[in-house]
């Protein structure tokens, strides 16, 4: 796969590992063929020079076949401009009734369905969280109360960003969480997600843990998109820090959601063309934080995704396009599927 465009001179996409690393640089103890620090910022580099030149075109690599003897994936609705209907009275007020109390929650207490699927897959538990909700907007109170994330509290959820014309981070995630929902089933992976427009707001940012560790689930992964300003463009992969406070312990889980998100940084960056940040990462595509409850409460395996920044005009060209969403669905799915072995 390469990028949108010609190549720019002294970057090779696939000279990334597939693993999210560039060769050379050793992720989780495997060898590649030359330095990260050396091949990334040339990358990145050569990438902005070329974008300056040739300017936002978007023209589409080919489309991702699916494996060998399965069917191809259905793609959901594309529409990027229609906002949500509100919600009805009685149906906001069984959300909020079921957000309130997590062990409640349909996501919470619904039992894992045995994985059905033959793929390499069978048998694994994969949890996609959607970020955000596009109800939020309408429940304010709701998602400004405080809850503990271990080393402190946060808010319980947020709005998330737009782009510049009105379509929401919100909606954004949940189209790309159904299409990779698609993606891993074919491989025959049991998958659930923390929301999926069933509710009028959040879950809240420890609920969005709590369901991932109680499906025990082989890997979580919490699909965004950035909200920075023009001309700060690219992916960034979010690793849990170490933290070990209140009902935090995330020392288990460092080094396999490290791995995690290596494999997801390069299968994203070879299915979409979508460069690393410029802006976050030092050109890794990569960022440790411990102030996210999402990340600070698993239990399991678990990485964020800022897929691009939906202020920048160029990124938000491709976050808005169905195609592109497929292939951001298909590299990330790539990158899960590569970490649990299939």
């Amino acid at each position: 796969m390469s990028y949108v465009g010609p190549e720019p001179d002294g970057f090779d996409p696939d000279g990334w590992d597939g693993r999210g690393g560039a060769p050379s640089r050793r992720f989780g103890g495997r060898p590649v063929l030359v330095t990260f620090a050396a091949l990334v910022p040339t990358a990145l580099a050569a990438w902005l020079v070329w974008q300056v030149v040739s300017g936002p075109a978007d023209s589409e690599p080919p489309k991702v076949l699916p494996a060998p003897g399965q069917s191809s994936t259905a793609s959901p609705s594309q529409d990027a401009k229609a906002s949500s209907p509100a919600p009805s009275k009685s149906e906001a007020s069984k959300s909020a009734r079921e957000s309130a109390s997590p062990s409640k929650s349909k996501a919470a207490k619904a039992p894992a369905k045995p994985a059905g699927g033959s793929g390499p897959l069978k048998g694994k538990v994969v949890v996609i969280d959607p970020g955000h909700n596009p109800g939020n907007f309408q429940h304010a109170t709701e998602i400004n109360r405080s809850v503990n994330v271990g080393n402190g509290k946060k808010e319980c959820d947020t709005t998330g960003t737009s782009t510049n014309a009105g379509y929401t981070e919100a909606r954004f995630t949940l189209d790309v969480a159904k299409r990779m929902r698609a993606v891993l089933e074919q491989q025959g992976a049991t998958v659930r997600l923390t929301q999926n427009g069933d509710r009028s707001w959040g879950p809240c940012v420890d609920e969005r843990a709590h369901i991932g560790n109680t499906a025990k689930a082989d890997a979580v992964v919490s699909v965004h998109a950035d909200g920075s300003g023009e001309g700060n463009r690219g992916f960034h992969v979010i690793l849990p820090a170490s933290v070990h406070a209140g009902a935090a312990d995330t020392t288990p889980i460092v080094k396999p959601s490290r791995d995690l998100g290596e494999r997801i940084a390069g299968n994203y960056l070879k299915a979409t063309g979508q460069a690393p940040s410029n802006y976050i990462g030092g050109g890794t595509g990569l960022d440790t934080r411990s102030d996210l409850g999402g990340l600070n409460l698993s239990r399991v395996p678990k990485v964020f995704i800022e897929c691009g920044n939906m202020r920048d005009s160029q990124d938000s060209e491709r976050l808005t396009s169905g195609a592109w969403r497929q292939k951001a669905a298909q590299g990330i799915s790539e990158g899960i599927v590569s970490f649990l072995g299939g």
